[in-house]
């Protein structure tokens, strides 16, 4: 599925997700650097009714905001890195859980254990985004 929205029109793409993500996935948001992939995560806060910043999780690696939507930059960890951190285990708790920067092999051995995963690519598209969803 294709949705181009501006910032303004982000709950277009919000409603979506509602829609066809079942109540516990990770999904990875994939873009180039400031394509859009923590301001869609905001969106999607904000839905919930989450109040208080949402940023990107740079150096801390992750954000949860409230219960049900946690937020992850792994753009400095492997895979490999990941896994023996301990992060993993973070996807066992319920809610949607937005991936910036994870690599195919974490996609691929989420998938391989049955984990609801969903990809939405970020690129720009005139003066807004194209929001690809493959789930």
């Amino acid at each position: 599925m294709e949705i181009i929205a501006s910032e303004q029109e982000l709950n277009k793409v919000v409603e979506y997700l509602d829609e066809v993500l079942p109540e516990n996935a990770v999904v990875f948001l994939r873009g180039d650097l400031a394509a859009g992939k923590t301001t869609l995560t905001q969106a999607i806060a904000k839905a919930r009714g989450v109040e208080g910043e949402v940023t990107s999780p740079t150096f801390s690696l992750q954000h949860c905001y409230g219960e049900g939507l946690c937020h992850y930059d792994l753009y400095r960890l492997d895979h490999e890195e990941f896994m023996q951190m301990g992060l993993f285990e973070e996807f066992e708790k319920p809610g949607w859980h937005m991936v910036e920067w994870g690599s195919d092999a974490l996609k691929t051995f989420l998938e391989g254990v049955g984990y609801n995963v969903a990809m939405i690519g970020i690129e720009p598209y005139e003066e807004k985004r194209k929001y690809t969803i493959e789930y």
